[in-house]
């Protein structure tokens, strides 16, 4: 018999909850004040970090269902947050990036962010939050590293 854990205690879950309090309470910000919803700031996010990029590889940055990337990348568009430019690397795809309204948006936006990201940790010491970091990376380079592993093998389901 497998020892029970309550829902609580469950990494996973945890995980999720603090990912949903962090990301819902910077939303608000954006939202009110720029009018994005999460998918388009993380779309932009990454624009503004990285330059232009396919929707394939926005999807794999952000780890984002597709469909929600190509909404985000539609709106941010419509607003003349982003555009497209053909991909000369791949004649099939598009090179997505932020337009001068875009770059002007993204620079008002990380700094606000960063002031709440601020707000969240007080209380956390440098090296915890660089410990924090340290870990969440982990975690993350684990769960991909479980796509390549037969899970079915490992928890001994035929």
């Amino acid at each position: 018999m497998q020892p029970t854990t309550s829902l609580s205690q469950f990494l996973p879950y945890q995980l999720s909850l603090a990912s949903n309090a962090v990301s819902g309470r910077i939303a608000v910000e954006y939202r009110q004040r720029w009018g994005l919803s999460i998918p388009e700031w993380r779309v932009m996010a990454v624009l503004g970090d990285v330059g232009a990029l396919t929707q394939r590889d926005l999807t794999k940055r952000t780890l984002m269902d597709k469909v929600a990337v190509n909404r985000a990348c539609k709106g941010l568009e419509e607003r003349n947050l982003a555009a497209r430019t053909p991909n000369e690397a791949d004649g099939r795809s598009h090179l997505l990036d932020l337009t001068d309204d875009g770059r002007v948006m993204h620079s008002e936006i990380m700094p606000r962010a960063r002031e709440i990201e601020r707000m969240m940790f007080t209380g956390f010491s440098e090296e915890e939050l660089e410990l924090f970091r340290t870990l969440l990376s982990r975690a993350r380079k684990q769960a991909e590293d479980l796509d390549a592993v037969d899970l079915e093998g490992s928890f001994g389901i035929s």
